[in-house]
């Protein structure tokens, strides 16, 4: 979810002197700023490469942007058909929405894009926010959805009353709140932490922000019923450390999600795997798009 405004001009131009694409695609609520990363061998189908994995798409949480992957994204570089990371409205270098950024316009948005851009059924790994737009584009569109890697997603069924207290979560209105809430994000918070909470409290005052926050009810979070029969390969990836989410979210999914999924709580991970393990992260979305490949 979160990453320093300065580390995230540092991971853009790490990724771009990989040679990985920085550009913008319009959809029909913004522009939005995507990083595509790909692999030569693969444009030719190239028969010596038969390893390389499937396309892997990124999607980050709330008030992040796409350059929180970029370790990860610059380590498959070279293994993978190709890498997606697309920027929300109103993230990142994206451009504001043109209208009020609901969960429900973001997902619309998200969509438009990822459907625009794959040349093929993806892998989509999302994490927090990220997860609940892979698990809405994986509802309404699974047909480009050749496997879901889950972090800790959002949209879990929960209580209206319980629902609206875990959204005063993200309302700060101090430098200490904000620090407070790096705590919840991270299992081991950085060095660095207690500087950049002012930085940390603009983005999360960002309207585009804000809105996703105020659209959010609790009458269109995820039933039941709604991914009990996803029918691709589906890992979560739940963090024992995590404490932003309510233990409740991970148990929803684990009771909902259709049999075949896999369910991983590591020990030493929070909110975020990619920050707080990124060697595990990395090494559990490669065995997971192998076991795919294989099929």
């Amino acid at each position: 979810m979160l990453l320093v405004p300065l580390a995230e001009r540092f991971a853009r131009r790490a990724l771009k002197a990989r040679g990985i694409e920085s550009r913008f695609v319009q959809s029909n609520v913004a522009e939005h700023h995507i990083y595509d990363a790909q692999n030569p061998a693969a444009k030719h189908d190239n028969p010596t490469n038969p390893t390389l994995l499937p396309t892997i798409v990124f999607l980050h949480g709330i008030s992040s942007s796409a350059a929180v992957f970029a370790r990860t994204m610059a380590r498959l570089q070279s293994r993978t058909k190709r890498i997606l990371a697309i920027e929300a409205p109103g993230h990142g270098l994206s451009g504001q929405p043109k209208v009020d950024l609901t969960p429900e316009v973001l997902f619309e948005s998200m969509a438009e894009v990822l459907i625009r851009e794959l040349n093929e059924p993806a892998i989509v790994c999302g994490n927090s926010l990220g997860g609940a737009v892979a698990v809405s584009f994986a509802i309404r569109h699974p047909e480009w959805v050749r496997g879901l890697f889950l972090t800790s997603p959002a949209g879990a069924q929960m209580d209206p009353d319980a629902f609206k207290g875990f959204l005063e979560v993200f309302n700060f209105h101090s430098n200490g709140e904000a620090r407070a809430f790096m705590r919840r994000i991270y299992h081991r918070p950085p060095w660095y932490a207690p500087l950049v909470a002012p930085e940390l409290r603009q983005m999360f005052a960002r309207k585009a922000v804000r809105d996703v926050l105020t659209g959010a009810h609790a009458t269109r979070l995820f039933a039941p019923e709604d991914i009990r029969h996803l029918p691709m390969p589906i890992h979560l990836l739940w963090g024992k450390q995590d404490k932003l989410m309510p233990r409740e979210n991970f148990l929803f999914y684990k009771d909902s999600l259709p049999s075949h999924a896999v369910i991983e709580e590591p020990d030493n991970v929070g909110h975020c795997p990619h920050f707080d393990d990124p060697q595990g992260y990395l090494d559990g979305i490669v065995r997971f798009a192998r076991s795919i490949s294989t099929r």
